[in-house]
C-alpha cells in the first residue's frame, strides 16, 4: 500500500524549515476509488492542485517538504481528529471525512457508501495518523539538530467560495492563529517578503491557520508555524484548473526571497 504522504528531501545543505502541503493529493485508495461520484472524483475541486509543484524550489534551498498523496475527501489531514470546527462564524467547514464538497454537492455515489464511525477510525489509522506522525518526527528531528524550526503550511483555494466567504478571497492570506503559533519576527519577515509583489496580502483573515498550524506551532519551544493560503488563480489559469508556469514564476519570485530571509533568521 502506498504511503499517504511523500517526503521530498533537500538536495543542498539542510535547513530547519519544513513545508507541509496536506491538501494537494488527488488520488484515491483502491478500496475507496469506486465510492465517489465519478463526475466529481475526476477533478476533486477542493484539492490544492499542484501546490507542491509551485514550491518545487524548496529542495534546492535545503527545505524539507511533506505533501499528501490522497485526496482530502478520503480524510482531511488539516482537520481536528474529532471533526470539531476551528471557526464559529457560520462558514461551511467540510468534515474530517467529508460527504460534500465546498459547494455542498454530495461526493459519494449514495449515502450507504458514506463512512461510519468504524470506517472513520480506519481512515485515521491508515492515512491521517501516519502523515501527522511523520510531520511530528521531522519537526523534532530538525529542532534537535538546530534548536528551532519553521513549519510553513502551504495551501490554495478557489478565488471565490461563497459557503466560506461571500467575497473573493484576498490573493494571499498569512495565518498564525492570532499571533499564537510563531514568533512575531517570523511573521514580520514572511509578511515583508510576501508584500514585495503586487498581490493583496491579509493577516489572519479570513483564515487564521488550520489544525496543523495550531497543533504544531509552539514558539516558546522553538517551533514556529505559519500558514499561507493563496487563491489558485495566482499560479493556475483563469478557470483555476490548469497550472500556469508564467504565473507560478511570478509567485515564486516573492516566495524564494521570503524563504531566504527566514533561513537567515533561523540560522542565526
Amino acid at each position: 500500500m502506498a504511503k499517504p504522504y511523500h517526503i521530498i528531501q533537500p538536495t543542498s545543505k539542510r535547513v530547519p524549515i519544513i513545508i507541509s502541503v496536506p491538501h494537494c493529493g488527488s488520488q484515491f485508495p483502491d478500496e475507496l476509488a469506486g465510492h465517489f461520484r465519478e463526475d466529481l472524483a475526476q477533478n476533486p475541486d477542493d484539492t490544492d492542485f499542484e501546490v507542491d509543484r509551485l514550491y518545487g524550489f524548496a529542495a534546492e534551498m535545503g527545505i524539507t517538504m511533506i505533501h499528501s498523496h490522497y485526496c482530502r475527501w478520503v480524510i482531511d489531514l488539516n482537520r481536528t481528529p474529532n471533526g470539531k470546527s476551528l471557526y464559529s462564524d457560520g462558514r461551511i467547514i467540510t468534515a474530517l471525512t467529508p460527504t460534500t464538497n465546498f459547494f455542498n454537492d454530495p461526493i459519494y455515489k449514495n449515502q450507504e457508501l458514506e463512512p461510519n464511525e468504524e470506517e472513520i477510525e480506519r481512515r485515521k489509522s491508515q492515512y491521517y495518523i501516519p502523515y501527522h506522525d511523520k510531520l511530528n518526527d521531522t519537526i523534532h528531528e530538525l529542532r534537535a539538530e538546530f534548536g528551532k524550526v519553521i513549519l510553513w503550511e502551504a495551501h490554495s483555494i478557489r478565488s471565490k467560495v461563497p459557503a466560506i466567504h461571500k467575497d473573493r478571497f484576498p490573493d494571499l492570506i498569512l495565518g498564525d492563529n492570532d499571533g499564537n503559533t510563531a514568533d512575531h519576527e517570523v511573521v514580520r519577515l514572511a509578511s515583508t517578503g510576501l508584500k514585495q509583489g503586487d498581490f493583496e496580502l491579509t493577516y489572519n483573515f479570513p483564515f487564521k491557520g488550520g489544525y496543523i498550524t495550531r497543533l504544531f506551532g509552539d514558539p516558546e519551544n522553538g517551533v514556529h508555524a505559519i500558514q499561507l493560503e493563496m487563491v489558485k488563480s495566482l499560479y493556475m489559469d483563469d478557470l483555476e484548473v490548469e497550472f500556469n508556469e508564467e504565473r507560478a514564476e511570478k509567485v515564486r519570485s516573492i516566495l524564494k526571497p521570503t524563504f531566504e530571509s527566514l533561513i537567515h533568521w533561523i540560522s542565526n
